[in-house]
C-alpha cells in the first residue's frame, strides 16, 4: 500500500482537517481524521483494506471485529479481502429484537484481530478485546487505519498520526 496516495486521497475528500476538536476521548485535538468518511470512497477504502491485510499476513487469526461504527467498513473490506468471519461489537446492548451485544459468532479459543478506524486512547478497542475474552476468544492483535499515538500503547497502524501529518506537509510543500 503507498501511504503517500492514502494520504492524498483522504485529504482530497475532505478527511482531513484542522481546526479545535473535540474526540470521542474527550480530549482536544488540532487535527481531526475522519477515516468514516474516507471509508465510503470505495478507492481510499480498497486502499485501506489493502493496508490492513499487509498488517495481518504474518499474523495467525480466525476471526476480524471491530466496534460500531467506525471500524465497521474497514473491517467489512477487510474481511471480504482476506476471507475470514466478522464480528461487529455494538457500543450498547441491545434489548429488543434477538438483543445482545454483539453481531456475528464467537466460539471459545477462536483468534481474532480487532480493527479500529482510529485509536487515540484505546479504549473502544480494548472494550473490544475485554469482550472477546470474555467470551472465550483470544486476542491476537488489534490494528488501526490511525494510531493519534496517545494512548500509551504501539498499536500497529497504517498510518501514525506523526507520519500522516509529515506526508501531508510533504504533499502541500511539493505543491508550491
Amino acid at each position: 500500500m503507498q501511504k503517500e496516495r492514502l494520504v492524498q486521497r483522504m485529504v482530497e475528500v475532505g478527511a482531513l482537517k484542522f481546526g479545535d476538536f473535540i474526540l470521542s476521548s474527550g480530549k482536544r485535538s488540532r487535527v481531526y481524521v475522519d477515516v468514516k468518511v474516507a471509508s465510503t470512497y470505495p478507492d481510499i477504502l480498497n486502499m485501506i483494506a489493502d493496508g490492513i491485510a499487509e498488517l495481518l499476513e504474518t499474523m495467525e487469526f480466525d476471526k476480524i471485529a471491530c466496534v460500531e461504527l467506525g471500524g465497521v467498513p474497514v473491517a467489512v473490506a477487510t474481511s471480504l479481502k482476506l476471507g475470514k468471519p466478522l464480528i461487529i461489537f455494538r457500543k450498547e446492548r441491545k434489548d429488543y429484537g434477538l438483543g445482545g451485544d454483539r453481531i456475528g459468532e464467537l466460539k471459545k479459543g477462536e483468534r481474532v484481530v480487532i480493527v479500529e478506524d482510529v485509536v487515540t486512547t484505546g479504549k473502544s478497542a480494548l472494550s473490544a478485546a475485554r469482550r472477546v475474552e470474555e467470551s472465550g476468544g483470544v486476542v491476537v492483535a488489534v490494528v488501526a487505519v490511525v494510531d493519534r499515538e496517545e494512548s500509551g500503547r504501539d498499536f500497529p497502524s497504517l498510518l501514525k498520526l506523526k507520519d500522516l501529518l509529515e506526508l501531508y506537509d510533504s504533499l502541500n510543500s511539493a505543491k508550491s
